[in-house]
């Protein structure tokens, strides 16, 4: 099975967009455009921040103005645009499938002020409504839970062995693949799941977030 879903994605490999970027964004960028492109089903859980494929631009502007050492106006630019791109996946004619748990932290990081942040929170509602898209909420209720300390994005290949774990650090996005990591992270992220609100809670939770702003 791994040497025919290999030789799949070697049949179908093609200059992908994000080739466009080469000169002007780290590979790391890249390799994990070219990950979720190939990906079948996306997981994600975060604590502070709202996932990549779900931010709107407004919000991401402000999380890349953040970086250290400072992007230029250009630079911040072409990671918005890149960031957007990426979302293609979500909307493509067989989009993969997103499971993204969120902390209630991260829905209230005003991120660009109550305006920028009530249109991100939106966004996510309006999100969660497609039937490729499970969002649930942690809420602040819910106590202490396993993964709390760091963000799991697992990407899910055509076949387990080609399963991937990308950990965004200050540097850069680094990717996990042994066995024993994956594991790790599988029974990681299905604990996360398993006290998040249900999908149906954390869209109405969502909303009276954005009622307060």
């Amino acid at each position: 099975e791994v040497v025919a879903a290999l030789c799949d994605m070697a049949a179908h490999r093609t200059r992908g967009w994000w080739e466009e970027y080469r000169e002007v964004l780290p590979p790391p960028l890249l390799d994990l455009a070219e990950s979720e492109h190939h990906a079948e089903r996306l997981r994600t859980a975060v604590t502070v921040h709202i996932p990549g494929l779900l931010q709107t631009p407004e919000h991401a502007r402000e999380i890349f103005r953040q970086d250290v050492p400072e992007l230029s106006p250009p630079d911040i630019e072409h990671r918005i645009s890149f960031r957007i791109k990426r979302q293609a996946v979500l909307f493509r004619h067989s989009p993969a499938t997103q499971h993204v748990v969120i902390h209630e932290a991260a829905l209230r990081m005003q991120f660009g002020g109550p305006k920028v942040t009530w249109h991100q929170l939106r966004h996510l509602v309006e999100m969660s409504q497609h039937d490729h898209v499970v969002l649930q909420v942690i809420p602040f209720s819910a106590g202490a839970f396993a993964g709390s300390g760091q963000s799991i994005y697992y990407l899910h290949g055509p076949v387990p062995q080609l399963d991937s774990v990308n950990l965004d650090q200050s540097h850069g996005p680094v990717f996990l693949d042994a066995e024993e990591q994956l594991q790790k992270y599988r029974v990681l992220l299905s604990r996360i799941e398993a006290i998040a609100l249900s999908p149906e809670k954390s869209r109405d939770f969502i909303h009276t977030v954005a009622r307060n702003l």
